[in-house]
Order: C-alpha cells, then structure tokens, then sequence
C-alpha cells in the first residue's frame, strides 16, 4: 500500500489561513500512513467527518522521553465519504500555547465540539508553572471553522487536573465535560465552554480493578452510552456503561473491542452516526509493531442490537468506504485471508509509510477484498503491481473463491516489482467482492491491483 497522505501544510493557531491537502483513496486501516496518529476523536460537523487524533513522533534524547509516547502538535483530518481524506494540518502545537510546557512532548488525546457558533478544541498537557499544579490539566483553543484557525486560551481550565478530555453537548444544549486521572471524572461546562459550572465529581459504578482513561459519552434512541478503554488484564480493551441521563448513574453494559492481539497496550475511541450509520473510531499500532507508542487510527463500521446493546467490533484491515476499481485496490488491507499460504509484510521495513504487500505461498491460497465499485464502466483490463520468484498465475473471482472469474494474470519470474496486465473475462458491474488467489504451483507478492 502506498503512502497517499501528503503532509505539506503546516498551519499553527496564529495563521490566518489553513493550506489543506486533499489525499486519494484511503478507505483502508489504517487510514493515514505518512504519520504516526492516535486517539482519533471523530465528529460530524456540515455533514463532513473531521477527525482530531494525537499526534505521536518518535522520541530521542533531546526530544520527549526515550522509550514513551511523545507529542508535540495536533493535525485534523477530514472526509466528505470515509474514503478522501484531507490532512488540515497542525492546528495548535505545544510551542505556541502561553501557559504549556513547550518541551513537555505531552499533547495527549483531544477533543473538539462545536456550540454557539465556534469550534472549541480540548486538550491535555503539562504547564509550564507547576505550582498548585502536579501533572497534566486541559486547555481550549477557539475557532470559526472546524479545521481552525484555533487560538488558544492563555490559562487552563481551573478545577480540571488530568488527561483524555470528552465533551459532550445533550438536547438541551448542556454541556459536560468528561476526563482521566486514575478515576474517570465529570463537570458541567458553563455556556461559555471554557470554565466548570459544578464541581467535578467522579464517574461512579464502573469497574474498579485496572486502568481505566478515554471517557467518550453519546446517547442514542435516549441511552447515554459511556465508553472507555479498561486495563482488565494486561491491555486496554474497549468497555461500555449505559445510563437515562448524562451523569449516571451508569450500569456497567459489556465490552465493544478485545484487547489487542499483537498486544498493542492502548486504545482509545469515538464514535459517530454519518450517513445512517455508525463508525468506531480507535488505534493500533501497525505501522509500528514493535514499539505501541507510535499508533496509528483505524475506522470500523459499528452496529447496534435491537434492544441498544453494542455489537462487540472485530478490528479489520479493510476498513470502510468503497473501493473505487479504478484506484490502487490494496490486497493486504484484506476482509478475509486463508488460513495458510497467504501472509501480509511490509514492502519496505526501513520505511513503513509505503504500506504492505500481500504474499501467497501455496496453491489455492486466496484473500478476500469487499466492497469494490465498479459503477457501470465497461471495464476491459486488470493490471497487479507484482512479483514472483518462481512464475505464478493469478486469478480474480467475483465473490468467492468459485466464484465467476475476472480475469488471469501471468507473473514470469522475476524479482523486480512490475506491473503486469491481463484482459478480462468479464467486465463486473456495481459493487463486488474480489477475491484473488494462485492458480497452480508457484508463489507470488502482490502490491495492488487496479482495473483499467
């Protein structure tokens, strides 16, 4: 998979105006590969998702703490279908905050909403006095447009110590504010956004062994659902609680994702409803696998029993969004995968941004891509960016593995990527579901494949 996020603005809360990127497609997870992103929260603003994650770089001796997760700015991103993504660049950056620590590296989960008429972003750092305060406390930048300019406050909110602020806004127009600091606590925001109206209380009801941060609190259908990662073993996975109101009390109601099966340590996550449907947001760290301090955001479709209990969500690699046929269709962010002969590394394990490739070892291997969009073009070519060390022979079924057959391609043997082309068998029409395995003896490493 190529890198397709361009990160070439960079836009601070002082600059009057915001160059934006427009990416290709990315309806795959995760989806920004050019930098390291985590703690996506997702919100719905002029029917557009804008997304505003943390931002992880890795650390050395004169930048952050060797070994831990280290952020100094923030970017948002933004979709108009899941699919094209817009990198709006760096919002606020912890060098240009009055009362941050500008070598604190400590910009952790944030948080943005949208009331009376301005875009207000939280977020958690060290200050740069620490008299009466130990630890992080959260801060607000203001804006006129979801993708800033934002300028931030000059002090922090007062009474608010802690990190992974979550504000939600109920039908009334109240506001409340939500956090971490060992337990997960509350207060109700005064009309203005940036100062408490009440004391903050603790979330009671929830469990009480092991680590729990990342409140996020929607209401669907009259249920408040508040969810959070948990430390129940080893590793955060994803929990929720339900309550009839903002403020509890909540019952403790299940578990939306596992934990990590690589043994990522932490996820956090949002949800939205866009378009009639409803998406988890969360992180992983796959474009990192050896070091879960450098993550990376992940989008899953997200659904809900008929009496509002939460479908537990398996992590995929497809993610979400059509696949248009005529753009780089990358096999390794596969639906489905055989249990044997088929495996997914990294095209270039110096530079990770360029994505995986798809290995298939033995005959009858096969992966499985869905949702592919092939509209109502007459389509009469198939060409893979591939290479193969003994000669293989391709072949793409619509649907299942014996399913009507596409097309075969011919992969002499080489050990150079090209791509290769074939004509098809037969030109599909609307969306299907690909899959791809190895005709015969023989072995192949696939990049993409795209249908001209």
């Amino acid at each position: 998979m190529k890198s397709l996020q361009l990160a070439i603005s960079r836009a601070t809360a002082f600059v009057a105006f915001t160059i934006t990127i427009a990416v290709s497609a990315s309806a795959q997870n995760p989806f920004i590969l050019d930098q390291f992103t985590a703690d996506p929260s997702a919100r719905v603003f002029n029917n557009r998702v804008y997304v505003y994650p943390s931002h992880d770089i890795p650390c050395t001796e004169s930048r952050g703490r060797i070994g831990w997760f280290c952020m100094e700015d923030y970017h948002v991103f933004s979709s108009a279908d899941l699919i094209h993504w817009t990198d709006h660049g760096v919002i606020v950056s912890q060098d240009k905050v009055p009362w941050v620590n500008p070598n604190g590296y400590s910009m952790w989960a944030p948080d943005c909403v949208f009331k009376n008429g301005k875009y207000y972003f939280y977020f958690p750092t060290r200050p740069k006095d620490t008299t009466n305060i130990k630890g992080f406390t959260i801060g607000v930048a203001i804006a006129d447009h979801p993708e800033g300019p934002f300028t931030p406050l000059p002090t922090p909110i007062e009474k608010v110590n802690g990190i992974d602020p979550n504000v939600f806004i109920d039908k009334d127009g109240s506001a409340y504010l939500y956090w971490a600091q060992g337990n997960l606590y509350v207060a109700k925001l005064k009309d203005n956004m940036t100062e408490l109206a009440t004391e903050p209380t603790i979330v009671q009801d929830l469990p009480t062994k092991g680590l729990k941060e990342g409140p996020y609190l929607f209401e669907r259908n009259g249920i408040y659902y508040f969810t959070y990662p948990h430390v129940q073993n080893k590793t955060e996975r994803l929990e929720y609680a339900t309550a009839s109101t903002p403020l509890g009390p909540f019952k403790f109601a299940g578990v939306i994702m596992d934990e990590s099966p690589t043994g990522c340590w932490t996820n956090h996550q949002s949800m939205i409803e866009f378009n009639h449907q409803w998406y988890l947001f969360y992180h992983h760290n796959d474009l990192s696998p050896t070091f879960d301090k450098n993550r990376s955001i992940r989008v899953d479709s997200l659904f809900f029993n008929p009496d509002g209990t939460i479908q537990k969500v398996t992590p995929t690699l497809r993610g979400v969004g059509l696949t248009d046929a005529d753009t780089h269709i990358q096999l390794d962010r596969y639906t489905k995968i055989s249990d044997a002969g088929a495996a997914i590394s990294f095209l270039d394990t110096l530079d990770k941004s360029k994505g995986w490739q798809l290995k298939l070892t033995t005959p009858q291997a096969w992966v499985q891509y869905n949702s592919v969009d092939f509209k109502t073009k007459q389509w009469k070519t198939v060409s893979a960016m591939a290479l193969s060390p003994t000669g293989a022979t391709l072949e793409i079924h619509l649907n299942d593995v014996n399913g009507p057959l596409v097309s075969q391609i011919n992969i002499p043997k080489s050990t150079t990527w090209t791509l290769y082309s074939s004509k098809l068998s037969l030109s599909p029409k609307n969306t299907n579901h690909l899959v791809i395995t190895i005709k015969n003896a023989g072995e192949a490493s696939i990049d993409y494949i795209t249908f001209n």
